[in-house]
């Protein structure tokens, strides 16, 4: 896929995501959370080119525009959209699917200081609440949604609603899947 595709796909993605999205044009260039994904490819590649410097370097101006820190060892997959992305950050070892919405504040980080898969894998078209904090090597399974201010600190198997402080997940009812039907 050509890198014109791909920002034809978020850009169309983010549309699909938020009601609010009035134009091509606004979402292209208003959207931090589209600019810090775009971002984050630059220096994803220069990341696994063995740069590492020079790709921290280029995040962490991509961090002070954007507000977002996405590390450029992070994996993230196609069309993530990230609204109102103030404070986001997604750690090193982070994986992230296809088709994933986070909202602002959330954390994808890690709990130890060792060079060993760390931060939360992500499965697809998961939904990450505003404040959320997904710590640890943890999986959330597809389909599922963590709810606002949410600390998960375990596994969720797929299509679950994953609440609490420590957060606990149950099967999604269809109730649940109605509140975001993109997600279904």
């Amino acid at each position: 896929m050509t890198a014109v595709a791909r920002v034809v796909e978020d850009v169309r993605a983010a549309r699909q995501r938020d009601p609010a999205a009035k134009s091509v044009a606004e979402v292209a260039l208003t959207y931090p959370g589209l600019h810090a994904v775009w971002a984050y490819r630059l220096h994803h590649r220069v990341w696994l080119r063995g740069h590492r410097l020079a790709a921290r370097a280029l995040s962490q101006v991509a961090r002070f525009l954007t507000g977002i820190e996405i590390h450029p060892g992070a994996t993230i997959g196609r069309r993530l959209f990230i609204d109102h992305g103030a404070g986001v950050v997604i750690g090193e070892t982070a994986e992230v699917g296809d088709d994933v919405t986070i909202y602002h504040g959330v954390t994808l980080g890690g709990t130890v200081w060792r060079e060993v898969k760390r931060h939360p894998t992500i499965g697809d078209r998961v939904l990450i609440g505003a404040g959320a904090k997904l710590l640890g090597s943890i999986r959330i399974g597809s389909d599922s949604v963590v709810g606002a201010n949410a600390v998960v600190v375990h596994d969720a198997p797929g299509h679950s609603l994953i609440v609490g402080v420590p957060a606990t997940s149950r099967p999604r009812s269809p109730q649940d899947a109605s509140v975001h039907n993109w997600v279904i």
